[in-house]
């Protein structure tokens, strides 16, 4: 999850019309993340909000014990979901009467008209490393390459893309969702849903943190609420046009969507493990991820520790940190934290942010066969590929990026690019003959006064020239949507 919602942008569209909730085949109400007038059946709105949260950060040592521990890599073979959709595959799980919450609210006003104020003591924890069990096994580094500097010059522009159209095409997780993600695999509320060809008609989609039991709207869930920093599923839907359908979940129990990346779940330490781009070589899976070390009270901004590699050998069910594909976040300026990876030709193409969503970016690639090395990457540094120079790698583009997803679109020989512009406030596009472009100025695509709180903009391979699909997470509702825009 990104727990900083999305940079502001003014508010200048008009909200359309109230509309009732979505509602799926089973008859459950799902969220729409549109930006919509009030229901006008429903009560006016009290002037002042019932209570006021007042923060108080409380500095606790934390012992953190090193090094990791290993993963739990229990794994449940997906039993077959049931020919009827509306039918829960583990009914005494997921249909089990819930205990009525106790309010522990304290009123500090004298009327009830008046807001409750409440104090919300915070755990601020200060890490102090000790020494742990054995964690994972040491791995040997890998040979030191060095490549010559290379010229990488940018090609001639392309045209932009014209966006006919683009259209909410469903809620692809969550309570009310076609896939009833809540049901199946104790998937309440999570966000991104970044995609790879796994195999020739499979895809993998992987999420941010997720929450089961005891997530509720407005935003990521708390630490108790069956939290899991990340989850995958897969698909094998090619008519994306009606909506994205999940064929099954990497599971650790019947019905519960697994952890992937462990995370030691301690603030300032490392708060979590978030995915940011996958891909396949062969029958390996990688993945990109990002080891947050707290999320800012800053809107869209927050800390990495570094930006990594991961490997599965068994389709995506496991997966082994490399513990030397690693961009260390040096006094937080690394500009490899956010990746996003894309196998092309003979090269791995690299693209990245800083961590936050305030960043611009930057390219880097790798012989495939080298992908794991660290040392044997180049980055475009002015119009030349130079090895070991990452923190001077050239900006692609003018204006901030965070949440990278890019595509080669061999029918149109273009590269496709879209991401989230906090700035703009916009999900946007862009387009090039090559990774170091020249891109094309930004195309909107999805704007946050529309969609509210609005993030991501992960591409799906299936993509066309004329249609992209895309997914985008909204804050408050906190799950992913499946987005289409028409291209011509």
């Amino acid at each position: 999850m990104f727990l900083a919602a999305v940079l502001a942008a003014p508010t200048n569209a008009a909200p359309l019309p109230w509309a009732p909730p979505p509602v799926n085949i089973c008859g459950e109400t799902g969220f729409d993340p549109v930006n919509r007038l009030p229901d006008p059946s429903a009560p006016p709105a009290p002037p002042l909000p019932p209570s006021f949260d007042i923060p108080v950060p409380i500095p606790q040592l934390t012992p953190v014990p090193i090094p990791d521990p290993p993963h739990d890599n229990t794994r449940v073979a997906q039993a077959p979901l049931p020919t009827d959709p509306c039918r829960n595959p583990c009914p005494e799980v997921t249909d089990a009467p819930k205990p009525a919450a106790e309010s522990t609210e304290t009123s500090t006003g004298s009327a009830d008209f008046l807001p409750r104020i409440r104090i919300n003591p915070e755990i601020e924890p200060i890490p102090i490393p000790v020494p742990g069990e054995n964690g994972e096994p040491a791995q040997p580094a890998p040979d030191p390459v060095v490549r010559p500097i290379e010229p990488g010059p940018v090609s001639a522009p392309v045209a932009p893309a014209v966006v006919e159209s683009v259209r909410l095409v469903e809620q692809v997780t969550g309570p009310g969702s076609s896939n009833r993600t809540d049901k199946r695999w104790q998937v309440n509320g999570t966000d991104l849903g970044l995609f790879w060809e796994t195999e020739p008609g499979k895809v993998a989609m992987v999420f941010g943190d997720t929450f089961g039991d005891g997530w509720a709207y407005g935003g990521a869930g708390a630490d108790t609420a069956d939290w899991r920093s990340n989850v995958l599923a897969y698909s094998s839907d090619r008519d994306l046009a009606d909506g994205l359908r999940i064929d099954a979940m990497v599971q650790d129990k019947p019905c519960h969507a697994a952890e992937l990346l462990g995370s030691r779940k301690i603030k300032n330490w490392e708060t979590t493990t978030i995915p940011t781009s996958g891909f396949a070589l062969g029958e390996r899976q990688f993945m990109s991820y990002m080891s947050v070390n707290h999320w800012s009270r800053i809107p869209g901004m927050w800390l990495t520790n570094y930006g990594g590699l991961a490997y599965s050998d068994d389709g995506g069910q496991t997966w082994t940190k490399d513990q030397h594909a690693r961009w260390e976040n040096m006094f937080g300026l690394g500009k490899f934290q956010v990746a996003a990876m894309v196998p092309h030709g003979d090269y791995v193409y690299l693209f990245g942010t800083p961590n936050g969503r305030i960043g611009m970016i930057g390219l880097a690639r790798v012989h495939q066969a080298d992908v794991l090395n660290k040392t044997a990457y180049q980055y475009w540094v002015d119009g030349d590929w130079a090895p070991a120079a990452e923190n001077s790698a050239t900006p692609l583009a003018l204006g901030t990026a965070s949440e990278l997803s890019v595509r080669y679109d061999a029918e149109r020989k273009q590269w496709q690019m879209v991401y989230l512009d906090s700035a703009a406030g916009k999900i946007v596009l862009r387009t090039a003959a090559e990774p170091q472009g020249r891109w094309t100025d930004i195309v909107p695509l999805v704007s946050t006064e529309d969609y509210p709180k609005a993030y991501g903009g992960f591409i799906h391979p299936w993509s066309t020239a004329q249609d992209l699909y895309f997914t985008m997470s909204a804050w408050d509702s906190y799950n992913v949507y499946l987005m289409h825009a028409r291209l011509r």
